[in-house]
């Protein structure tokens, strides 16, 4: 558990609403993973605006709710934080709420038009041969050391 307010402290909030000192129990993107304490990101997709599943996270018991619109009719036993941009606010969210792992890991990119999983996989493997701990995340199949993630998307969710 983490308060509130040491999440919220790598986002710029355009506005919030209560008490930014509440307790949370946990950080999701996907509304029905919204329980008691969560800390709900509603994020505007391509298909699916998650703003319109804010009641229902709200009836689940979330303890604070990050969106770019706040909600008309507001509880007042919830955290509205207001944000720019909710994906922007996600990433920040999740790596905070994570101890910021990327600051304790060596990380590799791999861009480009073609090649892009072959040279990742090879280095993936060249530094496991090498006894160096290593993930992959690729459109193929993500790894963290020896143990394949499932995954559903070919960027997985910051959380």
């Amino acid at each position: 558990m983490k308060k509130l307010n040491q999440l919220l402290a790598d986002i710029t909030a355009i506005k919030v609403v209560g008490n930014a000192e509440v307790e949370i129990t946990s950080v999701t993107n996907d509304s029905r993973e919204a329980k008691p304490g969560a800390l709900f990101i509603a994020v505007k997709g391509v298909a699916v605006d998650a703003h319109k599943f804010i009641p229902q996270v709200v009836a689940a018991g979330a303890a604070a709710v990050v969106c770019e619109d706040l909600p008309e009719n507001l509880n007042d036993t919830v955290t509205y934080i207001q944000v720019t941009d909710s994906t922007i606010a996600l990433a920040h969210l999740a790596s905070a709420w994570y101890d910021h792992p990327s600051t304790k890991l060596r990380l590799v990119g791999v861009t480009g038009t073609n090649g892009k999983t072959t040279i990742a996989t090879l280095l993936y493997r060249m530094f496991r041969a090498f006894g160096h701990k290593a993930g992959l995340i690729s459109t193929v199949c993500n790894y963290i050391d020896d143990e394949p993630v499932p995954t559903e998307h070919t960027t997985p969710d910051p959380i």
